[in-house]
């Protein structure tokens, strides 16, 4: 099961909303709706965050400062590379690796739609790499956390903090750090 949502900062503090990425299909989608969640509100400065999580296998945090790059961070980019919505996040850039090479890497990974996180049926397996990668791609990409391990440290969430997150209940962990938790919960 997937979760996704946007938190603006407001005169009042941070502001929450659920967001449906069915229309997203790239990181520059994903920061234009940002900005326009941020439109919407009466943003003390142009920072938001969205928030996106594949239930207790990964997360990701994409930072939107007015109109700067956005800022990825995912706690597992093999398993995020498993996942339409994290493909979103696997920019060329984030994976230091030109776009031509990307797109065969991510082609070559099973990507069997699974959104939900289920596993296939039994019979249905794909073939895996016997030390547990992912597939053809599995090399290049870290069963791990991957990007700007400094996104939030700004806001009151230190690297060392983000890095120790595990998946479970980490956006809560994130949000309560900011002083978020409440509103996230709020469209939970």
């Amino acid at each position: 099961m997937y979760f996704a949502a946007l938190l603006a900062r407001t005169e009042d503090g941070w502001e929450a909303s659920d967001t449906e990425l069915d229309d997203v299909e790239t990181l520059s989608d994903l920061s234009d709706l940002a900005r326009e969640a941020l439109a919407e509100t009466d943003a003390e400065d142009d920072t938001v965050l969205v928030f996106i999580e594949q239930e207790d296998a990964w997360f990701g945090v994409v930072r939107v400062d007015g109109e700067d790059d956005p800022r990825i961070f995912i706690s597992d980019a093999a398993a995020a590379a498993r996942s339409s919505y994290g493909e979103i996040l696997l920019t060329d850039e984030l994976l230091g690796k030109d776009p031509d090479a990307v797109t065969d890497e991510l082609d070559s990974l099973d990507l069997d739609g699974t959104e939900d996180g289920e596993s296939k049926a039994d019979g249905d397996e794909d073939e895996e790499d016997t030390d547990g990668g992912v597939g053809a791609g599995a090399d290049a990409l870290p069963a791990g956390p991957l990007g700007d391990t400094e996104i939030l440290a700004d806001l009151g969430f230190p690297e060392k903090e983000l890095l120790a997150l595990d998946g479970t209940d980490a956006l809560s962990e994130i949000a309560d750090a900011l002083g978020a938790a409440e509103v996230l919960e709020t469209v939970r």
